[in-house]
């Protein structure tokens, strides 16, 4: 089991920045894929972005342009640079390991989560 601890997480006005942490316990090269999710209260948990060993990323329509994933391996770490935030992007935000071959925005499909970063975006 991976234990990944998420860091960086606060409050900014729309238009600001903030990049996200999240601290694996284990060599992540050895984790394929790796993304950030996000919940907000009363609505489901959502993808964000993913992003797997060898580099390829996928990102949801709201963040395109906007966020950036990636990933430092020899850090065991993985990033979410958010720019231009909106209050829409306010949310708890989570990152998560899945080991399977191939990567997936749906997260039913992640084995391992951290305990999540409160991100506030206020207008």
């Amino acid at each position: 089991q991976v234990q990944l601890v998420e860091s960086g997480g606060g409050s900014v006005q729309a238009g600001g920045s903030l990049r996200l942490s999240c601290a694996a316990s284990v060599n992540t090269n050895n984790i394929y894929c790796m993304g950030w999710f996000r919940q907000a209260p009363g609505k489901e948990r959502e993808g964000v972005a993913y992003i797997t060993t060898s580099g390829t990323t996928r990102y949801a329509d709201s963040v395109k342009g906007r966020f950036t994933i990636s990933r430092d391996n020899a850090k065991n770490t993985l990033y979410l640079q958010m720019n231009n935030l909106k209050p829409e992007d306010s949310a708890m935000y989570y990152c998560a390991a899945r080991v399977s071959w191939s990567c997936s925005l749906d997260f039913s499909t992640y084995n391992d989560w951290g305990q999540g970063t409160q991100v506030t975006v206020s207008s």
